[in-house]
């Protein structure tokens, strides 16, 4: 009997210890990039990512990546299947809190956006974070920060502090500050014919939901790494 009570409890402290770590992850160390700029790290199981978005306006090997601010610098780029970034509406104030806004380009670059031993996420990585989330349907609200958001901000469960920094389309027109956060996540589309998109994750002001949207390469998105 005494044996039996040792093992109960054994095994329900190891329950208690396997739901803490996935339900109440501890921050983890400091993330740091090529230019120098630092970031949170949130933890949830054995994943570990960004807390913020990337503002690093320069490749792992050191190389600068462009800067695009008019519409036709944006479109020039994307055409050639060239990698610039830009700040939401051209402002540096902006890039403070939501980072830059990166073409599919620069996050396919070998020479490597994401610090060493790091990598933009695919859908897998997503897939991961969103099921430990407990799914689609409540995933955005607890990746949500508690602030900014215009009406509906969200609970920040991991301190992941997805934040609506918007997103600049193909043909450089800035859209959705404050309203929506949108993603890269660098996995194409399964089409019968092969399109010019990759997916997105996205969370809108209205939702408490995360979403996997197509959005063409030309596009400008925030970007979030992962450890490998």
């Amino acid at each position: 009997m005494v044996m039996k009570r040792k093992l109960f409890t054994t095994l329900a402290g190891l329950g208690i210890l396997i739901m803490f770590m996935y339900c109440f992850p501890a921050q983890a160390q400091i993330l740091k990039d090529i230019n120098g700029n630092e970031y949170n790290i949130a933890k949830l199981g054995l994943q570990e990512w960004s807390a913020s978005n990337l503002n690093a306006s320069k490749f792992r090997n050191g190389d600068v990546i462009p800067e695009a601010k008019t519409p036709e610098e944006w479109k020039k780029a994307g055409a050639a299947g060239k990698p610039v970034w830009c700040y939401f509406d051209n402002n540096a104030e902006n890039g403070k809190m939501y980072g830059k806004l990166y073409n599919w380009y620069a996050i396919n670059d070998p020479r490597g956006l994401a610090p060493t031993g790091w990598h933009v996420p695919a859908n897998a990585d997503w897939t991961t974070l969103v099921k430990n989330l407990l799914g689609v349907d409540m995933a955005g609200q607890r990746l949500k920060s508690k602030t900014v958001w215009k009406s509906n901000p969200g609970r920040d469960d991991i301190g992941f502090n997805a934040l609506p920094g918007g997103y600049r389309d193909g043909d450089g027109k800035f859209e959705s500050l404050g309203f929506k956060c949108q993603t890269w996540s660098n996995s194409e589309p399964v089409e019968p014919i092969k399109s010019n998109k990759i997916f997105s994750t996205i969370m809108n002001d209205n939702s408490v939901e995360i979403g996997f949207v197509p959005m063409v390469k030309e596009s400008g998105l925030s970007v979030r790494v992962i450890k490998d």
